[in-house]
């Protein structure tokens, strides 16, 4: 097999290993009954600054479940296992693919998504590990990142040397920084999803009204409140990145083509995503109103960044369009 063979072989695997992960959470977020009903969750006070996995224990019994909660821990943990294998699986498929080409490995757009896949898993293990999130919260980020690597096939580029305007040690910088902040975002945006649902699920509980899909998936979500905590920690986390990544960016520009901004479209839409992942920081530092309206400002600016990743990419026509896909 050759490199460009061996590294895909690992990307294959790592979807499939995301998906076993996945399932395993999806069976401890189910039968796991010491997630409640009602679920109970705090912000660890402190340097870890989460939500305690262990808070919200139960002692809630299921009248009758095909598989026992002691199972479905153990399913819990074999997830994590798998997650861990699977992101070591996806960094070999990037490390091979270097080696092959001898190059630093976001020369496309498929390059730069798996990138992204792999920022947006480890930023979740670090956080499950560290103990800041429950562990059966998998479900979520492997949907996440598992969707993301199988969109990526849609932009599969063989592996080969990068064309000559991309040969800078500033895609070093540049590129990796953006790829950074776009992971770490990724799962921010994964909890502000979690903690509307959340949200909305409470309400209608408190209301008195029935609780149907999609909103009774949250029925076993730890406290809406620290979800929303962590949202914004995460944010706050990734907002310099991407910040230094869009300076890094000009930079290149000014050193590639003489000017620090261009009016590209994807210089333009990665300054619009900056400036509504600014105003979720605003709004969540505000008032009252505005604060319970921002986790759907930081969704739209994960909308607007796929947008750029995407859209931007494959239709519009820029000085960026030498990267292909």
């Amino acid at each position: 097999m050759t490199g460009a063979e061996v590294a895909n072989a690992l990307f294959v695997a790592t979807i499939v290993v995301y998906a076993a992960a996945m399932f395993s959470y999806a069976v401890e977020y189910a039968f796991d009954k010491r997630a409640p009903k009602r679920a109970k969750a705090l912000v660890a006070s402190g340097g870890g600054g989460g939500i305690d996995a262990d808070a919200d224990a139960s002692d809630e019994a299921p009248t009758e479940a095909p598989i026992s909660p002691a199972a479905a821990r153990g399913a819990g943990r074999l997830g994590l296992v798998l997650t861990f294998l699977g992101t070591a699986a996806l960094l070999a498929s990037i490390v091979v693919r270097v080696v092959y080409t001898g190059r630093w490995p976001w020369g496309n757009m498929f390059e730069y998504t798996v990138g992204v896949a792999l920022a947006g898993m480890t930023t979740w293990l670090i956080l499950v590990t560290r103990g800041s999130v429950p562990r059966r919260l998998g479900l979520f980020a492997t949907f996440a990142v598992t969707m993301v690597l199988g969109t990526s096939v849609r932009v599969y580029t063989e592996a080969g040397p990068l064309v000559p305007a991309l040969d800078s040690y500033w895609i070093i910088i540049h590129v990796t920084a953006a790829i950074c902040a776009s992971g770490i975002l990724l799962i921010g945006c994964v909890f502000a999803i979690l903690h509307l649902l959340k949200r909305a699920h409470d309400r209608r509980v408190s209301d008195g009204k029935p609780v149907r899909f999609p909103v009774n998936i949250a029925e076993r979500l730890p406290d809406a409140t620290a979800l929303e905590r962590l949202t914004f920690k995460i944010h706050v986390f990734a907002f310099p990145l991407l910040t230094f990544g869009i300076i890094a960016g000009s930079v290149w520009a000014h050193l590639a083509w003489g000017r620090y901004w261009n009016w590209d479209p994807k210089e333009v839409w990665a300054f619009i995503a900056w400036v509504v992942y600014a105003a979720y920081l605003h709004a969540r530092v505000s008032g009252r109103s505005a604060k319970a309206n921002a986790p759907w400002i930081a969704i739209l600016g994960y909308a607007v960044m796929l947008f750029n990743l995407t859209a931007v990419n494959l239709v519009f026509g820029g000085l960026h369009s030498y990267a292909g896909v």
